[in-house]
């Protein structure tokens, strides 16, 4: 069974993070299966917004540090690096529904999106610092223009976990709503999305973000400091320290 299943609902492409049982931490699987959704999403012209969600009650616990180390000495670019720009370059829309635990990229992806929807219960953190890592997907420029300097290098340098009342009064998320209504809630605002006329709101999209290049360009930057941090000991003991503790 596939980890990230798709569904058609209207004119709103559905995706699913469907790893429950390891609390949808991605997986290099996974994120080819995100873009290719994502590619889905962009040449079926019917298709007017996408909605993103995690099975389980949790949104995402970030990358699978078992899967994310066993592909560090492949030699090959990491399979996340493939999908942030694809986030990047996506014109399609996306609104995002999130419950539960949202952790490193299972976060800074929320960025791009367009509405985010959070049930009480959830929980945000981006402990890149932490792990002897950089924050990556664009999150050192984007969070800061999103939440301000203040809030984002609080949250990016301590680490700190935050809930959905503090990510509302930061700008984070458009609106906290109860779990039994937050798919709902995110589905309605997909739907509108999907029916709004499609050129306004491409444009519209394309003013509010501004040039991809100076996003892509961070991302670049980011991922340069990310492969060099992961050379360090600091990180190869810190991502050891939590394999070890998840023994």
């Amino acid at each position: 069974m596939s980890e990230v299943t798709i569904h058609r609902n209207g004119a709103v492409l559905e995706i699913t993070l469907a790893r429950p049982d390891k609390k949808n931490a991605l997986t290099g699987a996974m994120y080819r299966q995100l873009v290719v959704a994502l590619d889905a999403a962009e040449r079926d012209e019917t298709i007017g917004a996408i909605l993103l969600k995690g099975d389980g009650g949790v949104f995402s616990a970030g990358n699978d540090i078992v899967d994310f180390v066993t592909g560090l000495d492949s030699g090959e670019e990491m399979p996340a690096a493939a999908f942030i720009r694809k986030l990047a370059l996506n014109t399609t829309p996306i609104v995002a529904a999130v419950e539960g635990l949202a952790v490193g990229v299972g976060c800074t992806l929320l960025l791009h999106c367009d509405l985010i929807y959070a049930a009480p219960d959830a929980r945000f953190s981006l402990p890149f610092v932490n792990l002897a890592l950089v924050p990556e997907a664009g999150s050192s420029l984007l969070l800061p223009q999103r939440v301000g300097m203040a809030r984002a290098s609080a949250w990016l340098l301590l680490g700190e976990p935050f809930g959905a009342q503090e990510a509302l009064d930061a700008g984070l998320v458009n609106a906290v709503v109860p779990n039994q209504e937050l798919i709902g809630v995110a589905r309605e605002k997909a739907a509108v999305l999907a029916g709004k006329p499609r050129a306004a709101l491409a444009e519209s999209r394309r003013l509010l973000r501004g040039d991809p290049k100076v996003l892509l360009e961070r991302m670049e930057i980011e991922l340069e400091a990310f492969a060099h941090a992961l050379k360090s000991i600091e990180a190869r003991a810190a991502l050891a320290s939590f394999l070890n503790k998840r023994k």
